[in-house]
């Protein structure tokens, strides 16, 4: 499999902007772009390998941009953590969108990646680059069950050191065995672009995310999720891209319930469930790499 190129793009904010960075997979002249976007602490090399399962079936006329949200892989940490929220990671999405200028936009987002296209989409007015033709929600909805905010809570901003690679995915399995059966080259590979070596020339490897991540995150309430529920199903209910739901049918976080809802409302996502998943199906399996495919390219 070829590696993608990295590239950066600079987002604005108010303490000077930061910069983003994105993994491009595909023809650059293409203005077809699939925009993939990971969850809470991943990062954009999670999509490796159904970007390049895109660019095989697109033959060339196709651009795939997986970005590291700010604060995760290689884009910048961001100064005041109160940054490290869904409106802001929208407006940088929109940067980014306004400089690759595509005509064909179709969004892949796991998870907040998922929550993240939800909000861009459900934007009423929005430039020509910004609109989103077709739009996978990855075991995310608008109701994110309050018994799974709290397991993230538990490991969220815990930054542990490794001895190896291996060591390092051992760990990340025990706390993400839900995404479902994975080989170990599979979970391996997963894993490689998660871990950085330290600062300090010892070999060993920590994790590539800002643990300031969980500052807002704690803030969150009962009360507030709730309140959060009430604009996401507004924006939801306003989305006019043709829409794909999937859900692992283990999912602590998206509940049959609120997945039904989905399917009965706003742009009415078809669904599709993969047994033995739970939160979230990593698009690494073929049977989930071929039901987006055909989902976005027929």
């Amino acid at each position: 499999m070829p590696d993608p190129t990295l590239e950066f793009v600079h987002c604005t904010d108010a303490h000077g902007g930061h910069r983003m960075a994105y993994w491009h997979w595909g023809n650059p002249a293409s203005r077809h772009v699939v925009l993939c976007v990971h969850g809470l602490t991943r990062q954009g090399r999670d999509f490796d390998t159904l970007a390049q399962a895109l660019c095989d079936k697109a033959g060339g006329d196709i651009r795939v941009v997986c970005p590291d949200v700010a604060g995760r892989g290689q884009s910048d940490w961001l100064k005041d953590p109160q940054g490290y929220q869904i409106p802001f990671y929208a407006a940088d999405m929109l940067a980014l969108l306004a400089h690759l200028q595509p005509t064909t936009l179709d969004w892949v987002g796991t998870s907040m990646g998922g929550l993240i296209g939800l909000v861009v989409a459900g934007q009423p007015e929005l430039p020509a680059f910004a609109k989103v033709r077709r739009l996978v929600l990855n075991d995310v909805g608008p109701v994110i069950e309050w018994q799974a905010l709290q397991r993230i809570g538990e490991y969220l901003g815990k930054v542990p050191v490794f001895d190896t690679e291996q060591q390092a995915a051992d760990a990340l399995w025990a706390i993400a065995s839900s995404f479902g059966p994975h080989t170990p080259e599979q979970w391996l590979a997963l894993t490689r672009p998660q871990v950085k070596p330290l600062d300090d020339d010892s070999g060993r490897l920590t994790l590539r995310y800002d643990p300031a991540l969980a500052e807002p995150f704690k803030a969150v309430t009962a009360e507030s999720a709730a309140q959060g529920e009430a604009m996401l199903w507004q924006a939801y209910d306003q989305i006019t891209a043709q829409t794909l739901l999937v859900r692992g049918s283990d999912s602590d976080l998206l509940s049959v319930a609120t997945a039904q809802a989905m399917t009965q409302r706003g742009p009415k996502a078809q669904l599709v469930e993969f047994a033995g998943v739970g939160h979230a199906p990593t698009f690494v399996a073929h049977d989930q790499v071929d039901a987006v495919m055909s989902f976005l390219l027929g």
